[in-house]
């Protein structure tokens, strides 16, 4: 009955008929409930036995844990930081320590119940706001153009949501979407011709258009004012300080000092929890010794106040202290639990998500979830992914290695970022996310396995390169992704003539 319903609905829009104009939208509805009646004839082309709608619902089976996770963690992110309880940040924050602890607190009192439905909604919302504004979009530009609607759009759609903070406004959700489709998509011709991620195109119109609205505090919740008032009724109640004090500062932000803050600094603070366990503790020591003479302070390393370890930390080299200016002491303090994991900086925790970002980036093993599915479908490029974390990794353990050796008393004095753990860059951020579903677009990103190779290394320089040493972004994915994709074709056309080269040579060879 469905099928002679649809087949009626294009006998109105067939060629020469008052509706044939609308024939873009009655063939979507067709082609998304049933296989797709013609072979394509224009771009798009996929040279196998499934079709464009199959390809796209294989990438959106691969992010179903990360959207999974998306809903789960934006609800318990929300549900404790929206709560004005002090106690309740404490408990999760003591209790996410470990694996068992974080179910156990998520479980206890059936709160997984309210964690859910904050997620979906805060997440569905922005979903349906997504596919109707960039569907009308798509639609609008099918019409005119007189070419089919595209499925690009449905992973695209998804793409975009998962990549927002869930703090953002509706009206510049859609606002994002409308610039993105429009200018890195629909001038280019639709799909198959944009030569950047549209998904990231989005992104980037919102974040350099209301940055505000895109980077800061906005990681958490729906309402950034609920948020900001629940957390000084929670540092009120606790009577913390600037210290202990509960914030909404993600992974990346305080990993995103000045390079004023050095390793020395970062280790000094450490050793209250780890002792002799840093790695420039030797200097630390001629150094301390000489604060705690010449101020006669009868300390003890490693056992400091929180004022004497500051104290230490921030006087001048002249007193023996290590020249930190007082007003970097915090950025310096939240590192250094962020390089040595101490506190709720865990690595399981970034590992499989329990943190704040981006809606769905935040898991690591969500995404790796889905690049074991794309690669076993032959849907997603091993070598992209492979390559970007080879890249990203490489030059965060070579910046590590030269900060740790280059330099006066074995790198103390270089700055902290350099000396950052290279395989944390991998589990903060947006990374994990971006090498698997962002920069293995198959429109955007090279064909030829060579410049699969050279795209994903060069995307994974760059985000450390950027993440590292320019100090107004912490973030280095997307514009990596988005450089790596411009330069797609030119890596692609030398690829090509490498090839044809060495096919020429062979042919003379055999010949």
């Amino acid at each position: 009955m469905l099928r002679k319903f649809l087949d009626y609905q294009l006998s109105l829009v067939e060629k020469g008929k008052p509706l044939h104009w609308l024939r873009p939208l009655v063939t979507a509805g067709d082609t998304f409930l049933f296989e797709a009646p013609i072979n394509t004839s224009k771009g798009p082309h996929i040279r196998d036995s499934i079709d464009v709608k199959r390809w796209m619902m294989i990438v959106v089976i691969a992010l179903l844990p990360c959207i999974l996770w998306a809903i789960w963690n934006t609800g318990l992110q929300s549900f404790v930081y929206t709560s004005g309880d002090s106690k309740l940040m404490s408990e999760y924050l003591s209790s996410s320590l470990s694996f068992d602890g974080y179910l156990n607190f998520a479980t206890k009192d059936e709160r997984y119940l309210t964690i859910i439905q904050m997620g979906l909604m805060a997440v569905l919302p922005l979903i349906l706001i997504t596919y109707v504004v960039g569907g009308v979009w798509e639609a609008f530009f099918a019409i005119v153009r007189g070419h089919e609607i595209s499925e690009g759009f449905l992973v695209t759609g998804i793409l975009y949501v998962l990549i927002l903070p869930s703090t953002i406004p509706y009206w510049m959700a859609a606002v994002g979407v409308s610039a993105g489709v429009v200018l890195s998509k629909e001038v280019f011709g639709g799909v198959g011709m944009n030569i950047v991620n549209p998904a990231l195109a989005c992104r980037a119109f919102l974040f350099f258009t209301f940055p505000g609205k895109m980077s800061g505090d906005v990681w958490v919740g729906t309402n950034p004012t609920v948020v900001r008032k629940s957390l000084i009724a929670m540092n009120q109640e606790a009577h913390t300080g600037a210290l202990d004090g509960f914030s909404q500062a993600t992974k990346l932000t305080k990993f995103n000092v000045t390079q004023e803050v050095k390793r020395i600094h970062v280790d000094a603070i450490a050793t209250n929890d780890l002792g002799s366990n840093v790695e420039t503790y030797g200097t630390i020591e001629k150094h301390f010794d000489q604060w705690n003479t010449l101020g006669d302070h009868h300390a003890t390393l490693g056992q400091l106040s929180q004022d004497q370890l500051r104290s230490f930390v921030t006087s001048p080299l002249a007193e023996g202290g290590l020249g930190l200016s007082s007003g970097y002491y915090e950025d310096a303090y939240h590192f250094s639990s962020l390089n040595y994991g101490i506190g709720h900086n865990s690595d399981w925790g970034f590992f499989f998500g329990d943190k704040l970002g981006s809606i769905g980036e935040t898991s690591t093993f969500a995404c790796l979830l889905g690049a074991l599915y794309l690669i076993y479908t032959g849907v997603g490029s091993w070598r992209t992914m492979v390559g970007m974390a080879l890249g990203a990794y490489f030059t965060a353990l070579l910046l590590e290695l030269l900060s740790k050796n280059v330099g006066i008393d074995g790198g103390a004095w270089n700055p902290a970022q350099l000396g950052f753990p290279a395989y944390k860059h991998l589990l903060l951020g947006g990374l994990a996310f971006g090498l698997v579903f962002m920069a293995t677009d198959p429109v955007s990103s090279p064909s030829m396995p060579a410049a699969k190779w050279v795209y994903g290394l060069f995307c994974g320089l760059i985000t450390v390169i950027i993440r590292v040493i320019n100090p107004a972004y912490p973030e280095g994915v997307m514009l990596a992704i988005l450089m790596g994709n411009v330069f797609a074709p030119l890596f692609d056309y030398y690829a090509a003539r490498s090839y044809r080269k060495r096919s020429t040579k062979r042919v003379r060879v055999t010949t």
